[in-house]
């Protein structure tokens, strides 16, 4: 029988579909969890899953390193915040997709499936990739015969298909980020309930006082907390942990997808939303007036190339060739309060500061303030000559 290969999660979606891609498609299903650090718990599910409910064969690939280092790495150089919110999801599909390609050539299958519906970006995540670096063919059960939840846990039913307790959320988390939709929370007119979160503490919960850190950045990146020099998957595992303490990193917003809808959407992004300030704000101490205007235009551009599915476009890579351009500058280190949801700097120092402390200076004798008068009477001279011919 032919073999194809699913990108697996061991949730209702994906696991519906190695039945249906038995049932339905007659091929032999090889299950693979690429582990992007959404936790033990998960990737253990995943394969629990699999083997009860006895596919082919299931891989499970350790993908966070790289997924921090190649991936997460080139969105904190770029601050890729797409509509308000740390790109999360959207880093780690195209590295998902990659590995799950690579078993597929090895297992000599006719087909990559993944458990997309047809109303999200996933999709196209996953398709672009595999279509550019592959010839497979692609399928999607649960898009090409229109499923709704309802239907797949009713197939699940009459099939035996033992599906694990779940949330009522549809729920997708890797070290970047959790994301959060379904249930009560599609309609914006809903709060969001408290047990839909579990990175971050409620103000409520959260340390009574703030909390001081320090973060040491190394050409754009990362390297230190607290003068603790970390690899930087450990790095953002630590931060997710201080940051949800103090309540950091919820965000819910109206979001716009590629195919066009409109939804509610809700993240937890605690490290990301502490790194990303942190980083802006070396920026600001480090950057020209000109870079910072250049870099405020790159970073959207790049945000949405990565949210719209073209991590394979060659513009994305001319970008992050810029990017690491200015980026071999952004050394330095950055001292924030942490306390209940909010994240104030504190200081900020660099060997590259472009902040002269003697000529800003009130106490500054050296710099002749009487020199600056030439500057200021030709300064806007065209505006002057055109209010004078309004007269």
């Amino acid at each position: 029988m032919n073999k194809v290969v699913l990108a697996f999660s061991g949730g209702l979606d994906t696991t519906v579909c190695v039945k249906l891609l038995e049932e339905k498609y007659n091929l032999s299903v090889i299950t693979v969890c690429v582990d992007v650090g959404q936790g033990e718990k998960n990737v253990k599910k995943a394969e629990d899953v699999a083997n009860e409910i006895g596919v082919f064969k299931h891989y499970t690939v350790d993908a966070r390193e790289e997924f921090a280092d190649d991936f997460i790495s080139k969105g904190i150089k770029a601050n890729a915040v797409y509509e308000g919110y740390p790109l999360s999801t959207a880093f780690a599909r195209p590295l998902i997709a990659m590995k799950i390609i690579e078993i597929a050539e090895n297992e000599d299958a006719v087909a990559i499936a993944h458990g997309c519906t047809g109303k999200g970006n996933d999709q196209f995540r996953f398709e672009s990739i595999i279509r550019s670096m592959s010839d497979f063919k692609i399928i999607a059960p649960i898009r090409e015969l229109n499923l709704t939840r309802k239907e797949e846990q009713e197939y699940a039913k009459v099939h035996n298909i033992p599906l694990s307790p779940e949330s009522r959320f549809s729920i997708d988390e890797n070290i970047w980020g959790r994301s959060i939709e379904g249930d009560v929370i599609e309609n914006p007119a809903f709060e969001v309930p408290d047990e839909a979160y579990e990175w971050v503490k409620s103000n409520a919960q959260a340390n009574k006082e703030a909390e001081k850190i320090s973060i040491e950045f190394e050409h754009g990146i990362p390297i230190a907390i607290n003068n603790e020099k970390l690899d930087l998957i450990d790095l953002i595992a630590k931060l997710n942990t201080i940051a949800g303490d103090n309540g950091i990193g919820k965000i819910d917003i109206i979001e716009d997808r590629m195919v066009g809808l409109k939804s509610r959407e809700v993240y937890e992004v605690p490290a990301a939303t502490i790194i990303t300030k942190s980083h802006k704000g070396l920026e600001s101490l480090i950057f020209t007036k000109d870079e910072l205007r250049y870099i405020d235009y790159l970073s959207p551009l790049y945000a949405d190339l990565v949210y719209n599915a073209l991590w394979h476009e060659p513009l994305r890579e001319d970008l992050n060739k810029s990017i690491d351009h200015m980026q071999r500058r952004i050394t330095g280190k950055i001292v924030l309060s942490l306390f209940k949801g909010h994240i104030s700097i504190l200081s900020r120092e660099s060997k590259f500061s472009l902040h002269d402390i003697k000529q800003v200076s009130f106490e500054d004798k050296e710099t002749d303030q009487r020199e600056i008068e030439g500057m200021i009477k030709y300064h806007g001279i065209q505006a002057s000559i055109y209010q004078k011919q309004k007269h």
